[in-house]
């Protein structure tokens, strides 16, 4: 049987997570004894909650998107100048009146996956089933729908904000509460702000954001939720188009968090403890690492980290290595490799020290701190040989896509290093489209699937959802949206092109075993909104979804 291949003594066990994260617990309150700066920066509530959970797979399977669907060249790669926005090379003056294109907002109709979705167009089939099915229209399907609405209403010439005012007919009727349609109708304002101001008619713009800022809220809803950050970013790109501002720092707006990155606060400790996606994949990933290590029967193992943040995932490895009887560790080393929260960085390094001696096991850690990727040079790391080195990339690439030759010098370093395996966990999405309004789309959609799995796994006054929602979610979004240039560092694209880039250094995908993705539907089990997580694999990666929403690619590579 499969289960009893799973259970091996090269398995990570997930059960034993909840104890690990116990142990690191106890550990950080002698720290805050020694060191009271750790106390509202160490790990507290790190500890899982496994209980009465459940468990659905939704298959994605050919309907999965493709970075090429959205309008950006098959043939782009990252060397040379970046690709510019469309906007940014018009040149700022009176609006002009234009003509209606839908190609932009076509993506609303085809997107997602979910084998409940109306693929003809015709919004109400989809309504009318949910009203028959009894069951609650998900944020995306509403922001789609109202795409659809919006297309619909802009070909027949409708025209103007009066569009808004025009009833919505039959295909709306029989649903179970009024609140359906007024978050159609505020994401459909939405839609049509975005698309004004795509084409520089700043007035009519702002107009429209008005009426979306009278009914959305960052405490409603998820519809109401995710207008209220993308009204405030379209305001603000309009803001900085017609020179009424300056470029907001993250200050003046009162946030605290980081655009790329959390840290180990309480609130991402939180995302991590409530919500599946994090933990899943880095599950899946450490059990890839252990089998690379076992295979080769490695006394040493080098693991380099490009992002260390709080590196709770890393003490799931060394779990795992400790009670691994077959493959004794001599030396575990751990080189963490960053550019911003040096003292986040060290505190993680002590914590981690703390943990292995409280199993035993041997264990180094190094800091390389530089101020900019570009500095990263092989000669920092330090390398022996009769170690196995393992490169952990989590969600970090991507930040250097804005700088193809900083990202490409980084790949070269690493490719001189000649790791026997390298973990990439990147979003599964394309916020790199020249297109604003695409790109625009393609970033709402992601992140209406975030928001849904916010409200289905935290409460809607969550204190840690609301500075999550208010800071990484938010900062991100107005970068996206408003942004420009290298400024605009919150990129991502999909697998398909991050494999295209790692051909060119002579990398190969090796694939998940299917331990790996066991120890992910294991993770996805132990939540209680796992029923709406969904698991599928694209070729040999493992991608990660929200409701048939891809938003996570987990691969794994190795240098020929």
């Amino acid at each position: 049987m499969m289960e009893n291949a799973f259970f091996s003594s090269t398995l990570v066990n997930f059960n034993e997570i909840q104890g690990v994260y116990s142990a690191l617990k106890e550990l950080e309150k002698e720290e805050v004894e020694e060191e009271r700066s750790f106390d509202m920066e160490g790990w507290r509530e790190i500890g899982l909650s496994p209980s009465h959970y459940a468990f659905h797979q939704e298959k994605m399977g050919d309907e999965m998107v493709h970075f090429s669907d959205y309008g950006v060249p098959n043939n782009f790669h990252f060397s040379g100048i970046p690709i510019p926005e469309a906007i940014d090379q018009v040149t700022i003056g009176k609006p002009k009146r234009h003509q209606f294109s839908r190609a932009p907002f076509e993506l609303l109709s085809n997107y997602g996956s979910s084998p409940n979705r109306a693929r003809d167009g015709n919004v109400s089939s989809l309504t009318n089933q949910a009203c028959v099915d009894g069951q609650k229209l998900s944020t995306e399907e509403i922001i789609r729908m109202a795409g659809e609405r919006y297309i619909q209403f802009s070909t027949q010439n409708f025209g103007g904000f009066s569009t808004f005012l025009h009833p919505y007919g039959c295909g709306l009727l029989g649903l179970s509460t009024d609140e359906t349609t007024k978050d159609i109708e505020l994401a459909q304002l939405l839609l049509s702000a975005a698309d004004k101001v795509g084409y520089q008619q700043f007035d009519s713009a702002s107009r429209l954001l008005l009426h979306c800022e009278s009914m959305a809220s960052e405490v409603g809803n998820p519809v109401q939720r995710i207008v209220y950050y993308y009204a405030e970013a379209l305001r603000e790109r309009i803001d900085r188009e017609t020179g009424n501002i300056k470029v907001k720092r993250a200050e003046e707006r009162g946030i605290h968090g980081k655009c790329m990155a959390l840290g180990p606060s309480e609130a991402f400790l939180a995302h991590h403890q409530k919500i599946p996606f994090i933990l899943a994949i880095q599950c899946a990933g450490m059990q890839k690492i252990l089998e690379s290590v076992v295979s080769v029967s490695a006394p040493k193992v080098h693991l380099i980290d490009l992002q260390i943040r709080n590196g709770t995932h890393w003490t799931i490895l060394m779990q795992a290595l400790a009670e691994n009887n077959k493959c004794p560790i001599k030396l575990m080393k751990i080189t963490t490799v960053g550019t911003t929260n040096k003292h986040e960085m060290e505190g993680t390094c002590k914590r981690l020290v703390s943990f292995a001696k409280s199993l035993n096991l041997p264990f180094s850690f190094k800091v390389v701190f530089l101020s900019d990727m570009k500095d990263f040079k092989k000669e920092q790391i330090d390398t022996e040989p009769d170690e196995i080195v393992v490169v952990y990339s989590p969600t970090v690439l991507r930040s250097m896509i804005s700088r193809p030759e900083c990202l490409e010098s980084v790949m070269r370093v690493i490719q001189r290093l000649k790791p026997a395996l390298m973990v990439v966990n990147e979003i599964e999405a394309n916020y790199n489209s020249p297109s604003f309004v695409k790109r625009f789309v393609e970033a709402l959609f992601s992140h209406s699937a975030h928001f849904d799995c916010l409200e289905d796994c935290m409460q809607r006054d969550d204190k840690y959802r609301m500075v999550l929602e208010g800071t990484y979610f938010r900062d991100g979004i107005l970068n996206i949206v408003a942004a420009k240039d290298e400024e605009r560092i919150e990129r991502s694209v999909r697998i398909g092109v991050w494999r295209a880039f790692f051909a060119r250094f002579g990398m190969m995908e090796i694939g998940l075993s299917e331990s790996s993705l066991y120890q992910a539907r294991l993770v996805v089990d132990q939540f209680a909104c796992g029923s709406s997580c969904t698991l599928d694999k694209n070729g040999k990666c493992l991608v990660v979804g929200w409701k048939g929403t891809p938003l996570h690619s987990l691969s794994t590579w190795k240098f020929l």
